[in-house]
């Protein structure tokens, strides 16, 4: 029996990969920091030349899907990296800035490489401290730049990367269908930046989210990484990189609201076993919380409406995808629910310190009606 010629130029994409010939791509590497209060965009804008992003857009994407206010995107100076199967490799790097402070330095690296050394490559990333400093390092001159135009500067330790390896369609790389279908084990590996085999149940949960609008193009994303088959795909980068960034807000808030939790529980045994307890006052104490409440909610609002993804349309559905792998709406939860914590916490105290002020106020009462009374019989 004779085979056709598609089935000819299937079997050797699929030999390709088995036999470990080379797949060209672009391994796409975000870090998220968060630089403070808010940036005055306008203000650094003056201050280091840059340009308003707008979002990169295919015709199935709407005109209505767009950043508001758009960030600013800043080119870096290329980032000389060493990783293992590519050696010694000059990335290219940019930052986007957003109002609400935070950042995403993106750095692209081309590769030529076999499945078996991107799988090596994929292992190295699981412990990403390099690459993060690297990130760190490459804007650090800018953010020294920008400082007149961030209120409350304050550049945390908390970072939060993502890897995208995006694979070229064609040529030796089998068709998105035929990698689901006989290379899963191998795409699982690379989402979970993981070289050693996996189990068929890890294997399954790590390919049970994807999108595919074309024959020719697949999205598979997981918590740690992205595959990525497709030409033209800088909508779907963006879309990723927002995403990263918001898990990085929701982590600040959430670790902010923490600390402040601790010491909401620190406040009440104190005023309980104080003598005085009718001195303390914790209306400074309210008004950070007050503060905090108001931050937290412009996050979610400023995260929310500056790139709204929501429909049906594909690039709304690649959010919704990562949303999920994210776990947003679990830390939005989270917030909310520390949120009124601390809030219940610090009212009671509060509520506590009031009363025994008013009874003491009421002894003080007593206590001079009681005098005027002596003075009184005494009088007479």
């Amino acid at each position: 029996m004779e085979t056709t010629p598609a089935e000819t130029t299937r079997d050797a994409r699929m030999a390709a990969v088995a036999n470990d010939a080379p797949l060209a791509g672009t391994l796409h590497i975000h870090v998220a920091f968060d630089w403070g209060g808010e940036v005055d965009l306008d203000r650094a804008r003056r201050l280091v030349p840059a340009e308003w992003l707008t979002l990169p857009r295919r015709p199935r994407t709407p005109p209505s899907i767009d950043y508001r206010p758009p960030p600013l995107r800043f080119v870096l100076a290329d980032v000389v990296l060493d990783l293992p199967e590519v050696g010694r490799i000059t990335a290219t790097a940019e930052a986007t800035v957003f109002d609400f402070a935070a950042v995403s330095v993106a750095l692209q690296l081309p590769f030529a490489l076999p499945a078996s050394a991107l799988s090596r490559l994929a292992g190295s990333l699981a412990d990403p401290k390099g690459l993060v400093q690297a990130a760190h390092a490459a804007i650090e001159p800018l953010y020294q730049k920008l400082l007149p135009a961030i209120q409350q500067p304050d550049w945390c330790d908390l970072s939060e990367e993502y890897f995208v390896f995006q694979l070229t369609p064609g040529g030796p790389l089998p068709s998105p269908a035929e990698l689901l279908a006989q290379h899963a084990a191998w795409l699982a590996g690379l989402l979970r930046l993981e070289d050693a085999p996996l189990s068929d149940e890890e294997v399954s949960e790590a390919l049970k989210l994807y999108l595919r609008y074309g024959p020719e193009d697949l999205l598979i994303a997981e918590w740690s990484a992205a595959a990525l088959i497709d030409r033209d795909c800088d909508e779907t980068l963006r879309a990723i990189e927002f995403a990263n960034l918001q898990l990085l807000e929701f982590r600040h808030i959430d670790g902010r609201l923490d600390r402040n939790l601790k010491e909401a529980y620190r406040l009440v045994h104190p005023l309980a076993d104080s003598y005085l307890p009718f001195w303390r006052t914790h209306s400074r104490k309210l008004r950070a919380l007050g503060e905090l409440k108001i931050d937290a909610n412009d996050v979610f609002e400023r995260t929310g409406n500056v790139l709204k993804l929501v429909g049906d349309q594909y690039l709304a559905r690649v959010y919704r995808m990562l949303s999920v792998r994210f776990h947003l709406d679990s830390w939005e939860r989270s917030i909310e629910r520390s949120l009124a914590t601390i809030q219940g916490v610090y009212q009671v105290v509060s509520d506590q310190a009031a009363s025994f002020r008013a009874e003491f106020l009421e002894w003080i009462i007593i206590g001079l009606i009681a005098v005027e009374i002596v003075m009184g019989v005494l009088k007479w």
